[in-house]
């Protein structure tokens, strides 16, 4: 049984249908990519699956659990947390103000200053900036820390939106390390991501959107090799 069980899933923006009955699964412990091109209903479906849009059709599962239309928050506390597009970090609160935000739902003092330090390992750069106002940080930075927020939910499945957007190289670089280190520590991702590329090399199965479906569905490794996924999104 997957882990995330989509299946005809629309969304509408007044008359316009950005996600058009699609169907997606991610199982337990996999990192997936969803891949396509600006205004392809991307962002669009990880609202909807995080509870931020409510889906004009479709059924959406989790656990085996129905929680179609199910507000955000419930879902955090069933394990489920959104790292945004844009980060969306608290600007006037401090870094580890920011990362407290992320464990609001947890009555587990212990468990939630465990994972603050887990966060701190993950990205020294936060622990050295630990006291900083978040709005007074790089876009890297404010990236990490949107993850790490995310991370504090303790979350078994993590809902990811263009981590790279708008990131210096070596920065997206050390990104993509983190979420897949966070991936080997068991945490179930989608990851939606313009680069194809680092999305695919990171991933183990890829789906490909265009126009608000699902064009493609395949192990990663095989969209990789496919001409029309080389030649729309990998400029080869």
């Amino acid at each position: 049984m997957s882990l995330l069980s989509v299946r005809s899933l629309r969304v509408t923006y007044g008359g316009i249908e950005a996600v058009r009955g699609i169907d997606l699964d991610v199982a337990e412990g996999e990192l997936v990519a969803l891949i396509g091109a600006n205004g392809a209903g991307k962002t669009t479906t990880l609202k909807a699956l995080s509870g931020m849009v409510r889906p004009a059709g479709g059924r959406v599962t989790y656990k085996g659990i129905d929680v179609t239309g199910m507000a955000s928050h419930h879902l955090i506390r069933q394990g489920i947390a959104l790292v945004p597009e844009g980060r969306g970090v608290f600007a006037r609160l401090t870094v580890e103000e920011n990362l407290a935000m992320g464990a609001y739902t947890r009555n587990d003092p212990p468990g939630v200053s465990a994972d603050l330090d887990r966060v701190f390992e993950l990205f020294p750069r936060l622990s050295e900036r630990r006291a900083q106002v978040a709005g007074t940080l790089s876009g890297g930075e404010q990236q990490m820390l949107a993850i790490g927020r995310a991370m504090m939910s303790r979350p078994r499945l993590m809902l990811l939106d263009e981590p790279s957007m708008g990131l210096a190289p070596l920065m997206v670089q050390k990104i993509f390390e983190v979420i897949q280190s966070i991936s080997a520590q068991g945490v179930t991702i989608l990851l939606v991501e313009q680069n194809a590329l680092l999305a695919l090399e990171a991933a183990n199965r890829g789906y490909v959107m265009e126009s608000g479906a699902i064009t493609m569905e395949d192990a990663a490794s095989a969209l990789l090799e496919s001409p029309q996924v080389r030649e729309a999104y990998l400029g080869q």
